[in-house]
């Protein structure tokens, strides 16, 4: 396998043209809050052209599933709009058709920050809703994250 590269993930995702949101850890570590992790979490749009676009990319990244290697994500897989959890060439990836609440890509456009990565425009949920979304959750990881994510917003204010 490759060395781990988020970088490279959002580089296939953006020329793949794929509709997607980054959450979680790595939508945290790009608003600037000291967390570590170990995957890359994605709000993905579920229809169709979507699908097939980031079917595409997921080929490139040679995506399997973590829990059964030997099982590549399908288009059905993609357009049920679940959770997939796969590992690419490039590191583990979450690909999610909803987060809490049961919110969906068309939920957070108003909740979204778009950030200057390398030379990408990345989409990220925004660190409010960041938050919120991280109060929902009961792991101990997560309560830890919400901390550090409301200082974050309080050195911004």
């Amino acid at each position: 396998m490759a060395t781990q590269s988020f970088l490279r993930i959002l580089e296939l995702l953006e020329s793949h043209g794929v509709e997607y949101v980054v959450v979680g850890g790595v939508a945290a570590v790009l608003q600037g809050a000291p967390v570590t992790t170990f995957d890359i979490d994605t709000l993905v749009k579920v229809d169709a052209a979507n699908a097939d676009r980031l079917l595409t990319a997921l080929e490139a990244l040679e995506a399997r599933y973590r829990e059964h290697a030997a099982l590549r994500p399908t288009r059905d897989d993609l357009l049920a709009g679940g959770h997939l959890l796969l590992m690419t060439n490039s590191g583990p990836l979450d690909v999610l058709g909803f987060i809490g609440g049961g919110r969906r890509f068309e939920d957070v456009a108003d909740a979204v920050a778009t950030i200057a990565v390398g030379d990408l425009s990345v989409r990220v949920l925004g660190i409010e809703a960041l938050i919120d979304e991280k109060k929902a959750l009961v792991r101990d990881k997560d309560q830890a994250a919400v901390r550090l994510l409301e200082a974050v917003l309080r050195r911004r204010r």
